[in-house]
């Protein structure tokens, strides 16, 4: 695989690289824990951002049913203190075969994209969760990071403007998770760099796809409000934060 052309229409998307202090402060041992916890969400928060753009805008009663009761095992482990379940055996249940289908083009490609990202950020989130098992490391809440609600505080009021605006936030946010595993992998242990560039592929994927819905819903050019949001993710990302997460900015210690 070659990483660096993956990477590059991703560093041309994005308005700014990773700060360098994030990087040495993500490189340190003693934050590792964090570093894996808060990914591990972020990869269940990707999950449940998919589903509700398939509940909201598509599914029927059976589909949004059948949605809740994909990702219920997971947040209820992550969310509410729910025993850990076998992540594995959950993953190989899951398939689109029950979604709705739609002969409104956007809708099921919607359907058809949003299914496999779920699919597929569960499955990373289930693959980190063993990192840490194999590590010792318990799982332990944290609170969120301000980066997504930074972005969709930024979305428009009204359909469907709204979802044409979420569905831009989730590129810059996919993207961002992909520029940053690989700014990262080079100063991790083998096997958490081999992870890390192992999710470049559909992490480069799956900003793709939100950017081609959007671009559908809207009916014409986007590039405008791409720009838009570009400028406001570089500013959450360049900007002091107190707090140390996946999509933190400027470490403020």
């Amino acid at each position: 695989m070659d990483y660096q052309q993956l990477l590059s229409p991703i560093n041309q998307f994005l308005l700014c690289p990773t700060p360098e202090a994030w990087i040495q402060k993500a490189r340190r041992p003693e934050n590792l824990t964090l570093l894996l916890t808060d990914h591990m969400i972020c990869e269940l928060k990707a999950a449940q951002t998919a589903m509700l753009f398939v509940r909201k805008y598509v599914a029927d009663k059976e589909g949004s049913q059948a949605l809740l009761a994909w990702l219920q095992p997971y947040e209820a482990f992550a969310f509410r203190d729910g025993e850990e379940p076998d992540f594995l055996a959950l993953h190989k249940g899951l398939n689109k075969s029950i979604m709705p289908k739609t002969k409104h083009g956007w809708g099921q490609q919607l359907i058809d994209s949003m299914v496999l990202l779920i699919k597929e950020e569960l499955h990373h989130f289930w693959q980190v969760r063993e990192i840490m098992i194999a590590r010792n490391i318990p799982y332990a809440k944290i609170t969120a990071s301000r980066y997504a609600k930074g972005l969709l505080s930024e979305t428009r009021t009204h359909e469907p403007l709204m979802l044409v605006d979420k569905l831009i936030c989730g590129a810059y946010i996919e993207a961002r998770s992909c520029e940053r595993f690989a700014a990262l992998a080079p100063h991790l242990d083998d096997e958490l760099q081999r992870f890390y560039l192992s999710l470049l592929r559909s992490e480069a994927r799956h900003y793709q796809d939100y950017l081609t819905l959007a671009e559908q819903i809207a009916g014409g050019d986007i590039s405008e409000r791409v720009r838009f949001f570009g400028h406001v993710e570089a500013e959450l990302i360049q900007s002091h934060d107190d707090e140390f997460r996946f999509h933190s900015g400027v470490p403020a210690d």
